[in-house]
């Protein structure tokens, strides 16, 4: 059995005769990679400095007093509107898929600039017209009294009219794009989802914390991210992590010990919080993010939200996103150079293959020939592999052996 606590001879041999050095020498192409990061003077560009032939919506965070004041004026004017005889109707941006646009030059998805009426009059929208109005005096009232609530909270308020979360989740976002604000800015927060371990210290709402000393479990990261102040760190990198099951491995192995960094993940689907938690630490520490997700195009996709942003929340996605993420892993040229099993490759459905597709055709992802190439192979072999897949060879096969090869050898995209 090697030293390395778990990874055996079988195991190390599997990595095609290479082999892993001491941890300052694992690290020198990560560390190249913060030092070229951080010399780096690239101001980001926003959608004001562009000359596109089309008008965008963007939101930008606004205090309670602000977020109230617009809250007053849409229903002054939805009141005018009756009294001059037009009926009750909101103007609503237009969230379809049809407005959402990739622009190279931000490398993000942004939003077209598009209205549509909301009119109580009509019977196809009068329902969602009276959800909008409910959900506009709850979130006026949260702001008079300086409180949030999470999305859930919000929905018990009234489940007769809401029928199910997902209304009363969309309408939120409806307003915080009408209102000109972040969803945060509404104190509305989603549930604590995402959570983070490793070699990083906070303080939230005024108390110290150390992730160091958090356990297996990890630090929940904070749905109100106003409130993380002091953020400080000896890691080389982030490590973005899509499954709990891989976060819970690493941390048990303790693995930002050998090689010092922040792991943290969503558990899946990225939710807002994660989504700012990480644009935080990557913008306040200048260090880079390294993706370690499943070889499928769901992983892709998933990674894709951090990097250019969600469809859905595309509004928003100057605050969200975090565009220079480097795909560490699993990738698909990673099965045969790590000799995954074949029982632990997955026959590809055909929804699969429609999704790999769909990413190939993305302005985003033909800029970059390393995904396509990555990509094409996937969907060739029509296999897939899950990031557990690497438990084939010993259960710290992932922290032991992959993790610091991929690293020492600065491979990533």
């Amino acid at each position: 059995m090697s030293k390395r606590g778990g990874a055996d001879d079988k195991a190390l041999a599997l990595a095609k005769g290479k082999r892993i050095r001491g941890a300052e020498d694992v690290l020198k192409k990560v560390q190249a990679l913060a030092a070229q990061l951080k010399n780096s003077k690239e101001v980001e560009k926003t959608l004001a400095e562009l000359d596109l032939p089309y008008n965008c919506r963007e939101v930008v965070d606004k205090d309670g007093e602000d977020v109230m004041g617009e809250i007053e004026a849409a229903m002054y004017s939805v009141a005018a509107s009756i009294l001059e005889g037009e009926g009750f109707a909101f103007d609503v941006p237009s969230r379809a898929k049809g407005n959402q646009m990739y622009v190279p030059e931000l490398d993000r998805i942004v939003l077209r600039d598009a209205v549509s009426k909301r009119p109580f009059a009509s019977t196809a929208t009068c329902r969602k017209a009276a959800v909008t109005t409910r959900i506009l005096g709850l979130v006026h009232e949260l702001l008079g009294k300086n409180i949030h609530v999470t999305k859930r909270d919000l929905f018990y308020t009234d489940v007769k009219l809401f029928e199910d979360q997902s209304q009363s989740d969309a309408i939120l976002d409806d307003l915080a794009c009408m209102l000109g604000c972040t969803r945060s800015s509404l104190n509305v927060v989603a549930s604590e989802k995402g959570v983070v371990v490793g070699r990083l210290s906070f303080r939230e709402d005024g108390d110290f914390i150390d992730c160091q000393r958090m356990g297996v479990g990890g630090k929940a990261i904070p749905p109100n991210i106003d409130k993380v102040t002091d953020i400080t760190s000896d890691a080389s990198f982030i490590l973005l992590v899509e499954k709990d099951a891989a976060f819970m491995r690493l941390a048990e192995d303790r693995f930002y010990n050998t090689y010092p960094c922040i792991i943290l993940t969503a558990k899946g689907q990225p939710d807002v919080a994660t989504r700012l938690f990480l644009k935080k630490l990557k913008s306040t520490l200048k260090i880079p993010v390294l993706a370690l997700v499943d070889s499928d195009p769901y992983g892709l996709k998933i990674l894709s939200v951090y990097m250019k942003g969600s469809m859905n929340m595309s509004y928003d996605s100057s605050n969200l996103t975090t565009p220079d993420i480097k795909w560490l892993g699993v990738r698909p040229s990673d099965l045969d150079r790590f000799d995954i099993p074949q029982q632990c490759r997955l026959p590809m459905t055909e929804e699969d293959i429609k999704t790999g597709r769909r990413l190939l055709e993305e302005d985003w992802v033909k800029s970059n020939p390393e995904w396509v190439r990555e990509l094409e192979l996937m969907l060739a072999s029509k296999v897939k592999a899950e990031i557990q897949a690497l438990s084939s060879f010993g259960f710290q096969y992932l922290s032991q052996v992959y993790l610091p090869l991929k690293l020492q050898e600065g491979d990533w995209i």
